[in-house]
């Protein structure tokens, strides 16, 4: 039988894929936002299964980010290879903006991050020409509106890669494929035949995203903008397609001629929700009057395509459902919400140890700037993971005897304070198994000045328990997030069920996608207690 590419190629929360191949080896890069460690790296030698080689940035490569909103941090890199050296290009919102890292091998070491005080803008994508010469594309404020103003657009200027610095002033390319169109960004350039195509997402990373393309017989321009633009969209779809959100694509060649395109979308859950998150798919493209046309016959993104003959089938090895915390480091799988936890999970003879640190995974959320101080006492107690499929069962055995406003548990977490947590808590001097409902209120987006919000905390259930070793279960069926609790695997009892659709991203307002997670807080006050996680599972149903 036919071996498939089925997408997603890389489910749950891995959004804004960017793609190299050097030889018979492809490396993909994706946005981690306010995760740490950030841009996890994965390898494939056939485009269909994919392995996570390493994470770029780390604490060891003095990586910093906040703690927040969820949709701060490190978002859009791009990954290229030029004469024996890989370069990632990406801004992150929580340091000095955009900035350059390096390796001579994918899997790492990588270089501390080389920032770019002469790079303005975001989605800052780096490009090596066949000359040698290398340029430097982002987006900006610099194409002209219509109305004598300036709008958001496209622009590249040659660098110096040797130093890091521009060598030519910033050319304006594009301002997109739609008069006035919101959010032109995302520019990869690329040398085919005589042509360098200039590939953008625009319209919006929600319903009307999309992937456009200009080609020009010049770097720098003039671009013209392809007729049949968009070449990749679902807004056409409509809000109940399966596969919504399309756009943020990059190009790859399988050095036989054959081509592909990654980009993200986002799957429909139950009809109603996204909280996957943006996730990664590829489609095959053609080129037909040297325009590319993607996914051809169809127009439209499909679940699944035939391997081409020129790739061998190279299944990867799948991680374990259970996780016994009994190895030196823990699995890639796992990461922090803010760079500052990494320093507290304890490793022991009996499992996971996270201490009761004094903020709460709900803290009142702040706006987001480049210019504002680091924040004091913002580590979490925090280990999670990616939600990957709509159904799925997260569960944990921990051991924790709560005091005070102590609580310790599992949680599912989507930005801006929008989160469940299934936990061990003390209420009126008695232990309880509750579960907690986080949302919040505001009106304007975190990183619109003048950013102000309400955080509100809802009990939805909560129960009497008897002992310090309880198993925490969340099962995820689409929308329908059930509940469980026992002194054993075999015999636990629903709490409650929970709408999952209150936690949809495009409704709370993000980019990111469901964490599934281990937690300890003081919930706002020091304490020296701890709780002990003695392994954790994760599995899709």
């Amino acid at each position: 039988m036919k071996e498939m590419i089925k997408n997603p190629i890389i489910p749950g929360f891995y959004p804004d894929p960017s793609i190299c191949r050097v030889g018979e080896d492809y490396y993909l890069v994706c946005s981690s936002f306010e995760l740490s460690p950030g841009i996890p790296l994965f390898h494939s030698r056939d485009l269909a299964n994919w392995e996570q080689l390493c994470y770029v940035l780390t604490p060891q490569n003095g990586f910093y980010v906040d703690k927040n909103c969820g949709n701060g941090g490190v978002m859009a890199p791009t990954i290229r290879y030029n004469n024996g050296t890989f370069y990632i290009i990406n801004c992150n919102f929580s340091d000095k903006g955009n900035f350059i890292v390096t390796a001579e091998n994918p899997a790492g070491p990588w270089s501390a991050p080389h920032f770019l005080d002469d790079v303005p803008g975001i989605d800052a994508s780096i490009f090596f020409d066949r000359d040698g010469k290398c340029y430097i594309m982002g987006t900006a404020n610099n194409w002209p509106d219509g109305k004598g103003g300036l709008r958001q657009g496209i622009w590249a200027a040659e660098y110096d890669i040797e130093h890091f610095r521009l060598a030519s002033e910033p050319a304006a390319l594009w301002g997109g494929a739609m008069a006035g169109v919101a959010s032109p960004e995302s520019p990869h350039i690329y040398h085919i035949g005589d042509w360098y195509y200039l590939l953008i997402a625009e319209g919006g990373t929600e319903m009307y995203h999309s992937a456009t393309v200009a080609r020009s017989r010049s770097v720098l321009g003039v671009y013209e903008g392809d007729p049949s633009n968009p070449i990749l969209t679902m807004r056409h779809m409509g809000k109940k397609a399966l596969i919504q959100n399309a756009g943020h694509a990059d190009l790859v060649d399988t050095g036989d001629g054959g081509w592909y395109a990654v980009f993200l979308a986002s799957r429909l859950i139950g009809g109603v929700s996204k909280n996957l998150g943006r996730e990664t798919f590829i489609v095959p493209v053609e080129w037909e009057d040297e325009w590319p046309l993607f996914t051809p016959q169809t127009g439209k993104m499909e679940w699944e395509y035939p391997l081409p003959e020129s790739l061998s089938w190279s299944p990867v090895t799948e991680r374990p459902v259970r996780d016994e915390f009994d190895s030196p480091e823990l699995s890639m799988d796992w990461c922090f919400w803010g760079s500052d936890g990494e320093q507290f999970p304890v490793r022991t003879e009996d499992g996971l140890e996270l201490p009761c640190l004094q903020p709460s995974l709900a803290d009142a959320l702040r706006p987001m700037s480049m210019e504002a101080e680091r924040p004091q006492n913002n580590s979490l107690a925090f280990v999670c993971r990616r939600r990957r499929e709509p159904r799925c069962r997260f569960s944990c055995r921990m051991r924790f005897a709560p005091l005070l406003l102590e609580s310790a548990g599992i949680a599912v977490v989507q930005a801006m304070n929008h989160q469940f947590h299934l936990e061990l808590a003390c209420v009126d001097g008695k232990t309880v198994v509750q579960l907690v409902q986080f949302t919040a209120d505001y009106a304007l987006p975190p990183y619109i000045p003048g950013f102000t919000s309400t955080t509100n905390r809802t009990v939805l259930a909560s129960a009497p328990f008897d002992g310090e070793e309880i198993v925490l279960e969340m099962e995820m069926d689409e929308n329908r997030y059930i509940f469980r609790y026992g002194r054993e695997e075999s015999s636990l009892t629903e709490l409650a069920c929970a709408d999952g659709a209150v936690i949809n991203p495009e409704k709370v307002g993000c980019m990111v996608g469901e964490m599934l997670g281990l937690f300890a807080s003081g919930n706002g006050k020091k304490t020296e207690n701890h709780a002990l996680f003695c392994w954790s599972e994760y599995e899709n149903l």
